[in-house]
């Protein structure tokens, strides 16, 4: 143990930086395990039932809130972040324009699951090659980890109004990820909150899920109802959802910050399949086989056929009347699943008047 790493851990950090730059990170920070007022707001976000069907979010008792008991013998997480705003990208356009489907921008290009975990794996073996075997586990939104709060603690950012993370030189059109660690590094020190008085998120929200700073009513909110919600929309949320069929960005376009946005650096965040500008008719015509193979390695894929179709119904019906329109809908007046087909039934109402 004559490694210099062994005893001066501060020097491990800034390695551990670099490290992290290299393997196409955008930043990497330090936090500690102390996550007890992100416990007590989790805890009354549940209460209030603004989780909606998202049972998980209430699963595996304090782990999620306490690193510790998740991964035995944590002490510190190395938490990253990696930009994924498609250079070039106009989704102010594609709202407007209500035949076209707008998508998250995040769910355009490849999965980031993967890639995220297989660079956090290539940072751990690089630590483990200098100071030895230390015991680590790789999150990327695939376990009960608060990834805000622990990237909050970290310096990367503070948790906005909105309650997406935000940073003064990226915004926020990033992801982030986690290695859990027992090495004793020194942490980092938390963002301040930059948002002032302004409100610009919760002002544009379609559906007023934000229902008061810092608070996001889930079952409200558009990316919970075309993501989350198995089952049918609200009736009264259809119409506020526009053209939005996975995901809405609305809260990050409108947050002042994001003009310090970097335009992502990875090729597989780029757009495919076109989905940054396709046709609600074009997507609408896809069969499960084709949703399947056209979607591989995307995150849409999770939501299943009969989810896309129904998110595209509503859009559908909220699209201004064209006989191309029309047609797309009555295609699906028959379609085996009764979730498609109300859906479809309360679009076609809709431009029928």
């Amino acid at each position: 143990m004559s490694d210099p790493y062994y005893t001066n851990y501060q020097l491990l950090a800034e390695q551990i930086r670099d490290w992290g730059a290299a393997l196409g990170f955008q930043q990497v920070g330090i936090a500690d395990t102390d996550l007890t007022l992100a416990e007590r707001h989790l805890h009354q976000w549940l209460e209030r039932g603004m989780h909606g069907n998202m049972a998980y979010m209430a699963s595996h008792g304090l782990k999620r809130s306490r690193p510790a008991e998740l991964v035995p013998g944590t002490l510190r997480i190395i938490s990253v972040r990696m930009d994924y705003l498609p250079p070039g990208d106009d989704p102010e356009a594609v709202l407007a324009n209500s035949g076209r489907a707008f998508i998250s921008r995040y769910a355009l290009g490849r999965d980031y699951h993967k890639l995220m975990r297989s660079r956090l794996q290539k940072l751990a073996d690089q630590i483990e090659a200098a100071v030895g075997p230390f015991g680590y586990r790789a999150f990327v939104d695939s376990a009960p980890v608060l990834e805000r709060a622990l990237a909050e603690k970290a310096g990367l950012g503070w948790t906005g109004k909105h309650s997406n993370l935000v940073n003064r030189q990226a915004g926020s059109w990033f992801f982030l990820g986690e290695l859990y660690t027992t090495l004793p590094l020194p942490a980092d020190r938390a963002e301040a909150d930059h948002c002032g008085r302004c409100s610009a998120c919760i002002d544009i929200c379609p559906t007023r899920a934000i229902v008061a700073p810092y608070q996001v009513d889930a079952r409200r909110c558009i990316s919970y109802l075309t993501i989350e919600l198995d089952g049918a929309i609200p009736e009264a949320l259809r119409p506020l959802m526009g053209n939005r069929i996975y995901g809405c960005d609305d809260c990050l376009m409108a947050c002042p910050w994001n003009r310090f946005a970097t335009p992502a650096a990875e090729a597989d965040f780029s757009p495919r399949n076109c989905l940054d500008s396709a046709s609600l008719c074009d997507l609408f015509a896809w069969d499960e086989a084709m949703f399947l193979k056209r979607l591989e390695g995307s995150p849409i894929r999770r939501i299943g056929h009969q989810r896309w179709l129904r998110n595209i119904a509503v859009a559908l019906g909220n699209a201004e009347t064209t006989p191309e329109i029309l047609t797309a809908l009555n295609s699906r007046c028959d379609d085996p699943s009764e979730l498609v087909r109300e859906h479809v039934r309360w679009a076609l109402a809709r431009h029928r008047g």
